[in-house]
């Protein structure tokens, strides 16, 4: 079987930042391309969850998350932080900072969906991913594929849970090669061993796969009861849990956030207090003020990473403070993929229900 990679999402070091860092977030790459790593979540395969909980789908090393939704051209020259938060550390843009404080006071306003006893809260999300195979020639060839997902969260938040995954599928090839590579790789999963990958999945308290829902590696519901409300504690242990993982800690930062927020369970003061934690994070930006994913417009923040050929974005809508979902912008052409291609990103929309599958 061909070593198959997803890349998880390609950040970028901040154009204001020392050589010595943009040379970290390099040599971390680089490690993690050559490691391979796995992961899961709503929406991702099951195996070897990190901390059990809903993480961005991550299969294999060398990859890039591709989604074909439209893109965002880098302006030339990033912007610099202006922005310092307590410590004398340099935060988002001014820019940046005002729009998520104002979606934090905003998330404050707008009531939490009322679930009541029978009832669930449907967590709807859907996704486009990229993958990326790199043959034993050197040839890498390049497809998008999509594996949307209902999750059905009781009342009671410690019974069951419902998953129902629907298939992964192939959406969009570049070439022919890209084709057959897709379809071989779509085979293997079918015809092989270990947890379902589509289907109907139960879990007591979120545990699919018997693996717990976790937030920065405490289980979910004690996560929402204890995480930190003060935004520089909560960005701090997001910082100290985090720390050696993703190509920057400013990309691992946002990144963790825009997880959490996609389980769609996160509580209006907690949901604030994170934005106001990506408000200290620095090199943070408006990349988009009419963001589009999934139909829906709303402000894209970001962190460039990988010498600006990368971003990641949380789009949230400030009106509300409610997450729309979060995408990896592939800002230069690479492995045969476009430039300016969003290289992954999920959507996630919440309503109530009477009934799961």
């Amino acid at each position: 079987m061909n070593d198959l990679q997803l890349l998880r999402g390609m950040r970028s070091d901040v154009g204001s930042a020392p050589q010595a860092t943009l040379a970290r977030g390099r040599k971390k790459l680089l490690s993690r391309i050559d490691a391979g790593t796995v992961g899961s979540g709503f929406g991702g395969a099951p195996e070897a969850v990190p901390d059990g909980g809903p993480r961005r789908k991550r299969v294999m090393a060398r990859r890039v998350l591709l989604a074909s939704a439209a893109a965002a051209v880098l302006v030339g020259g990033i912007v610099v932080a202006d922005v310092v938060a307590p410590g004398g550390r340099p935060g988002a843009t001014a820019e940046a900072a005002e729009v998520l404080n104002n979606a934090a006071a905003n998330a404050i306003k707008t009531s939490d969906p009322t679930v009541k006893p029978g009832q669930y809260l449907k967590v709807d999300t859907k996704a486009v991913y990229g993958a990326t195979v790199s043959r034993a020639n050197g040839t890498v060839v390049s497809w998008l594929e999509t594996q949307d997902g209902q999750v059905y969260v009781p009342a009671d938040m410690s019974s069951e849970w419902v998953w129902n995954r629907e298939a992964r599928v192939p959406t969009t090839f570049f070439g022919k090669e890209s084709k057959a590579e897709a379809e071989r790789y779509v085979a293997s999963l079918n015809g092989g061993a270990g947890p379902r990958l589509e289907g109907i999945i139960r879990g007591k308290g979120g545990a699919f796969y018997g693996s717990p829902q976790q937030i920065l590696g405490s289980p979910l519901l004690d996560a929402i009861k204890t995480l930190p409300r003060e935004p520089r504690k909560l960005l701090d242990l997001i910082y100290e849990r985090t720390k050696g993982s993703g190509p920057t800690p400013e990309s691992e930062a946002l990144i963790t956030i825009a997880d959490s927020l996609r389980t769609g369970v996160i509580p209006a003061d907690l949901r604030a207090a994170m934005y106001k934690a990506a408000a200290l994070i620095p090199g943070v930006v408006v990349a988009d003020k009419q963001a589009t994913l999934d139909g829906r417009k709303g402000v894209a923040l970001g962190v460039y990473w990988a010498d600006g050929k990368l971003r990641q974005d949380i789009i949230i809508d400030p009106a509300t403070g409610l997450m729309i979902g979060e995408r990896t912008m592939h800002l230069a052409a690479m492995d045969g993929i476009p430039a300016n291609t969003a290289t992954g990103w999920t959507s996630v929309k919440t309503s109530v229900v009477d009934s799961a599958p």
